[in-house]
């Protein structure tokens, strides 16, 4: 990989892969952790005005650019970044920069077209709340960043999206959209030396910001665990959705591989999960059932999910506390540890292969850590975890009394 930082703060992460095709993109920091309490949505629904017109082109000519040739352009908001991506052909590279600095930089958020976009997003609020299945990791985060940047909606409230003017949403972008805060990622068959980069954006610093802007400092809550009694909701579903989790570590925390590698053998996407054989492929009690990590800069979360029937809920609760003491109890056999590195290695090569994950994910993690991380560099990380430490995340994250539940009924 090659990196460089433009004198306007802008840093620039390039992973040279032969072939035709080039995905490339812009992670900047702001995402809903970086709103003020007035601001519910807004960096999210910044991202959808960025699309609706800049000082060089309308709405149209933004859809067009990149459609024109078969290229692709999207967008999506997090709790602390926004990143716009753009896959094409390489010859088509000087054409996506263009284009992503334009709308990330230069965009007029017109008032015309804010007051259509904000129904688009209150579409996709309800959307979400007709979605048991993903509104509860909604719920479920703000329950455990209560009172916190980090608990906060991602969409926002529908009432206080109606409320927004242009000015609102060009104040929260000149704030936060500005080159020191961002990073341009590259993967493809280019290097520092052949980048098209916009010549304007070697030295532009377009937005200078109305208020000093720093992390969120709000102290993160200390989540005790519910010591067994689960928080419920009346969703009238039918069936339900339960959610157990609690903190975990922060994005580059020493640990956090071997918590991936625990997770990935409790509940990731293989079939031979532990959680899925032991609620699905033996005991037909749900079809859905997986576990996750969500890493931030200063802490993370892990949590699991299942779908069952309203009678069964008690009875998987149970099967994955099981689950987990199993991983409390004892270090892994050398054989067991030996197939779970195994498998993760693997994975990891595969999707490793889907280049848009791949430069999304360089982006974000030089944005945030300040540093890159090849797909040597993990699976020598996961080769060199041992048993015994294992044992010990597991204890420390997984412990029955640091845990939370939420269910859906």
């Amino acid at each position: 990989m090659e990196t460089t930082t433009l004198d306007n703060g802008l840093r620039i992460v390039i992973d040279h892969r032969p072939g035709n095709i080039v995905y490339c993109g812009l992670a900047i920091e702001a995402g809903t952790r970086h709103q003020t309490d007035e601001e519910s949505g807004m960096a999210h629904f910044t991202e959808h005005m960025s699309f609706k017109g800049t000082v060089h082109r309308s709405a149209w000519h933004i859809i067009n650019r990149m459609e024109a040739v078969g290229g692709e352009l999207n967008a999506y908001t997090g709790k602390e970044h926004t990143v716009y991506y753009c896959s094409t052909l390489r010859q088509h590279l000087s054409r996506a920069l263009d284009l992503l600095f334009d709308i990330t930089l230069h965009s007029t958020y017109p008032q015309h077209e804010l007051e259509k976009e904000v129904e688009v997003v209150i579409d996709e609020i309800e959307s979400y709340n007709d979605t048991p299945s993903e509104l509860i990791y909604d719920d479920f985060e703000a329950m455990l960043f209560r009172n916190h940047p980090l608990g906060r909606n991602i969409l926002g409230d529908a009432g206080r999206l109606r409320q927004y003017q242009a000015a609102d949403v060009q104040r929260f972008a000149r704030r936060l959209y500005r080159p020191e805060r961002m990073v341009l990622f590259v993967l493809g068959d280019v290097s520092l030396r052949t980048l098209p980069l916009p010549r304007p954006v070697m030295e532009e610093n377009v937005y200078q910001p109305d208020i000093e802007q720093s992390m969120e400092t709000t102290p993160l809550p200390v989540m005790e665990g519910q010591g067994g009694v689960p928080f419920s909701i009346d969703k009238n579903t039918h069936q339900a959705h339960v959610i157990i989790g609690c903190q975990a570590y922060p994005m580059g925390h020493p640990h956090y591989t071997a918590l991936y590698l625990l997770n990935n053998l409790l509940g990731g996407p293989g079939m031979n999960s532990r959680l899925n054989l032991a609620l699905r492929e033996r005991r037909g009690l749900v079809y859905t059932v997986e576990s996750n990590l969500t890493a931030y800069t200063d802490t993370g979360l892990w949590q699991t999910y299942f779908g069952c029937d309203h009678a069964d809920v008690e009875r998987c609760r149970r099967l994955v506390g099981i689950e987990l003491q199993r991983l409390l109890d004892a270090p892994l056999s050398p054989s067991a540890l030996s197939a779970a590195k195994r498998q993760l290695r693997g994975q990891m090569a595969l999707a490793w292969e889907n280049g848009e994950n791949v430069a999304i994910g360089m982006g974000r993690r030089l944005l945030h850590l300040g540093t890159t991380q090849t797909l040597q560099q993990f699976c020598d990380a996961v080769d060199s975890l041992t048993a015994p430490q294992l044992l010990d995340v597991a204890r420390e994250v997984f412990d029955p009394a640091r845990l939370c539940t939420l269910i859906y009924n």
